[in-house]
């Protein structure tokens, strides 16, 4: 059974920096593009980042590059989240996803309907 497997998550100041890694262990990961959502409470999940693994070719969620880097290793077969700057409206639970198809482009990026497979979730808190 594919699973995707998050972790990484916990508590941050205002400012601190964090990395979540999405194991994929079981995905013949070269025909997948894999990304990183996150849903706070009371709102709608949305997307940070994706990376086509083939490739690496990577997007970014609305207002999102620049502090949250995607990447991904191969050989681990995992897909990281690396988080700096972080702020109180970062706090959310964040989820790895994946879709098999070669290639990504910024609409499917955007796309939570996109993405077939879901991890269960991480939650990130940044608070002072």
């Amino acid at each position: 059974q594919l699973q995707l497997v998050e972790s990484g998550g916990g508590s941050v100041q205002p400012g601190g920096s964090l990395r979540l890694s999405c194991d994929a262990s079981k995905f013949t990961m070269d025909y997948y593009v894999m990304g990183w959502f996150r849903q706070a409470p009371g709102k709608e999940r949305e997307a940070v980042a994706c990376v086509s693994i083939r490739d690496g070719g990577a997007f970014y969620g609305h207002s999102k590059e620049g502090r949250f880097t995607i990447s991904r290793d191969k050989v681990k077969k995992t897909v990281a989240l690396d988080m700096s700057d972080l702020k109180p409206e970062d706090t959310a639970v964040y989820y790895c996803a994946a879709v098999r198809r070669v290639g990504a482009n910024q609409a499917i990026c955007l796309s939570t309907q996109m993405f077939t497979y879901w991890g269960q979730g991480t939650q990130v808190t940044v608070s002072s």
